[in-house]
């Protein structure tokens, strides 16, 4: 019996040939980057170390791209803003031990924000596998465990033979709904020894589609149907599946107000007559969301950010469209629907009746007037203008990377993003640093527009030697540091605790001075000519430095009149 795809297996003889004539001088590394090109990767980002110089030696034997930056997490960092912005896997190559483990902090964040990163790692010779003590340089009992825990999915290779297939399967679980970051570990002795394989070609990994049960989907659409004051959280989950005008298109079919959490900024349009905007830490927005008979969360599993720490308490019904399995429901009862976020909405926008609120949009404009007027009775006008001054000069179609810092917090609910997958944030994970390596790797993704990256000072100074690899590789990133000569929000927040603040004071350097020993230029700028050198830095090709000596305050947080701490 002949199958239709025995034609499609069948090799051609020039296929044949090459197989039986592989070119010599390769090792185990090339298999690695020649199943990673047949994949579709164009780029990698990493950092070399002993055990893993099989890979990068087998990188000047193809055609990828390399990026490497100086620090292991940064690196991380860099392929996770790439997978971000592309949809992509994003290769990360790293070495054994100190190496693998320096990037645990960037791939929890991955994690968080269901970025795709396909981590390849070195391991001892396969003869330290299993937990014998050897004392080989880096060895770890069980590499892998560090890893278990934080990413997807773990793939530990024993045998050249083994490395196309372990790593196309690592590929499709970084790419099925959730994505996320995945874990591949192969010992020293197998990336060096001589291979006979035949060159790694074509690979298939095509993930898998993650669809709702129609018969849920179908109770989903009944109850908006029928709701009366129905609405919409969407979170990064609507981002990372692309399906912003999907959701516009379901909001608009029943006139539900919208609003979207820190990981969905600009997954609805910020002035849509509907849009709630981002106000989720405001107890206005959570009254109104509160108040919804019907609530429909899409690709957010009502963390803490997003349920204004857990001070959200639904009175109506929740529908909950979620790809993370464990998110389902892990907050609040709900109607519970496996699925991504596009075959979800899509799946809604065949079913739903159409309704007609004329009230929806009325609505929506007296809340965020509420919203305005709470923030203007706190005399944040320093902050509102820096914020306002970042947007104005920032082009409408770059993204941005922002750290933990004062300004990022403002930015969660306050920014107009002007489009999905364009406001990024470490918001996942909660880890400093993340802002200008993240801006990297976006740069390498999509080189044709300016990126931002947005620190303070403390997290600035995790991220000071990728000026080297900005000014290397001549990344057009404009990198403003905040300088408040601490950990601003750490200030805060242990000054409201214990009347005073403790290890939030830092020395810093000369910043401007600092990027331009880099070669990369610097301008020290003020609240009042912001707007006009960021813009200026944002229009010169290649990297550069804008350093905003300020002191920025938070805006009143309103889930401790809660009773929340």
């Amino acid at each position: 019996m002949t199958h239709d795809h025995d034609l499609e297996l069948r090799p051609t003889a020039a296929q044949i040939t090459a197989a039986l004539n592989p070119p010599p001088g390769r090792n185990g590394g090339d298999l690695v980057v020649e199943t990673l090109a047949g994949l579709g990767a164009t780029t990698v980002f990493g950092l070399p170390g002993q055990h893993a110089l099989g890979m990068f030696d087998a990188l000047r034997r193809s055609d990828l791209r390399y990026i490497g930056l100086r620090v292991e997490n940064n690196a991380g960092f860099a392929a996770d803003a790439y997978g971000r912005i592309t949809g992509e896997a994003a290769p990360l190559l790293l070495s054994t031990g100190p190496g693998a483990l320096t990037s645990l902090a960037a791939l929890q964040e991955a994690r968080a924000a269901s970025a795709p990163v396909l981590a390849i790692s070195s391991q001892v010779p396969t003869a330290g596998l299993g937990g014998g003590r050897h004392g080989y340089l880096h060895e770890l009992p069980d590499q892998s465990a560090s890893f278990r825990g934080v990413v997807k999915s773990v793939h530990t290779v024993r045998a050249q033979s083994q490395i196309p297939s372990a790593i196309a399967e690592a590929w499709k679980s970084a790419l099925t709904a959730p994505h996320g970051p995945v874990w591949v570990e192969i010992p020293q002795d197998v990336l060096l020894a001589e291979t006979l394989l035949p060159v790694v070609t074509a690979v298939d990994a095509t993930p898998e589609d993650l669809v709702p049960r129609p018969e849920l989907t179908a109770v989903a659409a009944d109850l908006l149907s029928r709701a009366a004051r129905p609405a919409i959280i969407a979170g990064g989950g609507v981002v990372r599946a692309d399906a912003s005008k999907k959701l516009r298109q379901l909001a608009e079919k029943l006139q539900a107000p919208a609003v979207t959490t820190p990981g969905g900024k600009g997954a609805f349009p910020w002035t849509h007559p509907l849009s709630l905007q981002s106000w989720l830490e405001d107890r206005h927005t959570t009254d109104f969301l509160e108040d919804a008979d019907v609530l429909l969360v899409v690709g957010s599993g009502l963390g803490e950010l997003s349920s204004n720490y857990h001070t959200f308490k639904p009175r109506g019904r929740l529908i909950q469209i979620e790809a993370d399995l464990g998110k389902l429901e892990a907050n609040h009862p709900a109607l519970g629907i496996h699925a991504d976020a596009w075959h979800g909405l899509q799946a809604l926008l065949e079913t739903v009746t159409e309704r007609t609120d004329e009230t929806a949009a009325e609505r929506v404009r007296e809340l965020l007037a509420k919203v305005r007027e709470r923030i203007a009775s706190q005399e944040l006008t320093l902050e509102q203008d820096v914020l306002a001054s970042v947007r104005k000069a920032l082009p409408a179609d770059s993204p941005s990377f922002w750290d933990m810092t004062i300004l990022a917090y403002w930015a969660w609910s306050a920014f107009d993003a002007k489009g999905p997958n364009h406001l990024h944030s470490a918001q996942g994970a909660g880890g400093l640093g993340y802002g200008f390596p993240a801006a990297l790797g976006a740069a390498a993704a999509d080189p044709t527009r300016p990126v931002l990256a947005v620190s303070g000072d403390g997290g600035a100074l995790y991220s000071i030697a990728e000026l080297a690899t900005a000014r290397q590789y001549d990344l057009n990133v404009t990198w403003l540091i905040v300088d408040d000569g601490g950990y601003g929000i750490l200030r805060e927040y242990m000054t409201g605790a214990f009347g005073e603040a403790t290890a939030t004071e830092l020395t810093r350097p000369d910043y401007v001075a600092l990027a331009e020993s880099f070669g990369v230029p610097g301008v020290r700028t003020t609240p009042e000519t912001l707007e006009a050198d960021l813009a200026k830095a944002l229009a010169v090709p290649g990297p550069s430095v804008v350093v905003l000596p300020a002191l920025l305050r938070m805006f009143a947080a309103t889930h401790l009149d809660s009773g929340e701490q």
